[in-house]
């Protein structure tokens, strides 16, 4: 029965990646996200239900447009696995631990990794972190938190100031060349999301992961020391190890050294 339900989250996962997609690029020009028929980047052509199947339209279509035969950015294909498989990943976790609230987790998760993906593949292509969609996310996790543990409330809203804070200095010592607000705003968010001390481990796979990528982009001569690289994707990639694997890690950390 489980893998019933795992295709049925996929399949779910594939079309709320399509919607995605359309956020992303909606959000780059400015034109409403709902009530607008989808279009072709390019030609501007409306697309047809045949152009519109997740992944598969890509595939028969060969990544180009049906209409003017200009390449589809293998964003879209991409974007759609990556919703599908961590929704997969998301209702696999909590079915396996049986936490109270099973249902509202689930919602909520995927809710906060749709927008972790919106906010990197935005990041990555624009160096900024968008507004609307980091200031709904801080709104609606705040009000998660509230309402379904709100013994924990404090602790979340104190790991998002303290996050917050740490960001706001280095964006103020660096005098905004280490990171920009946008990062501090996705600061304040991991702690509403992971609370004390799981957002510290957060920034710190952030950070060292961040390293790596960076050192080897200019070993590789993809980027110089003064190249910007969007942290953005790091601080998401940080948290979402630390939802799955953090209290392990803590737990591991202190049945070592303690």
């Amino acid at each position: 029965m489980l893998y019933i339900y795992l295709i049925i989250i996929f399949i779910f996962g594939l079309l709320i990646g399509s919607f995605l997609n359309v956020v992303i690029f909606r959000l780059e020009t400015e034109e409403k996200i709902v009530n607008d028929r989808s279009r072709c980047p390019n030609c501007k052509h409306i697309l047809s239900w045949k152009d519109l199947f997740p992944v598969l339209s890509y595939v028969f279509l060969k990544g180009k447009c049906r209409y003017c035969q200009k390449k589809i950015s293998i964003q879209y294909p991409l974007v759609e696995l990556m919703t599908a498989s961590f929704f997969v990943l998301i209702f696999s976790y909590f079915f396996s631990v049986t936490e109270k609230y099973f249902v509202a987790n689930i919602i909520f998760y995927f809710f906060v990794i749709s927008v972790f993906i919106v906010i990197s593949v935005y990041d990555l292509r624009h160096y900024i972190i968008p507004d609307k969609v980091i200031y709904t996310a801080i709104i609606i996790t705040a009000l998660f938190n509230f309402i379904f543990f709100n013994s924990i409330f404090f602790n979340h809203l104190f790991s998002a100031i303290v996050a917050f804070g740490f960001f706001l200095t280095i964006i103020i010592l660096t005098k905004g060349q280490g990171m920009g607000g946008g990062d501090a705003k996705l600061g304040f968010l991991m702690g509403l999301i992971l609370g004390w001390p799981l957002v510290f481990l957060a920034i710190f796979f952030a950070s060292v992961s961040g390293s790596i990528v960076g050192m080897a982009l200019i070993i590789g001569k993809k980027k110089k020391i003064k190249s910007m690289i969007p942290f953005g994707p790091f601080l998401i990639f940080g948290t979402v190890l630390s939802i799955f694997y953090g209290e392990e890690i803590v737990r591991w950390y202190f049945d070592l050294f303690l």
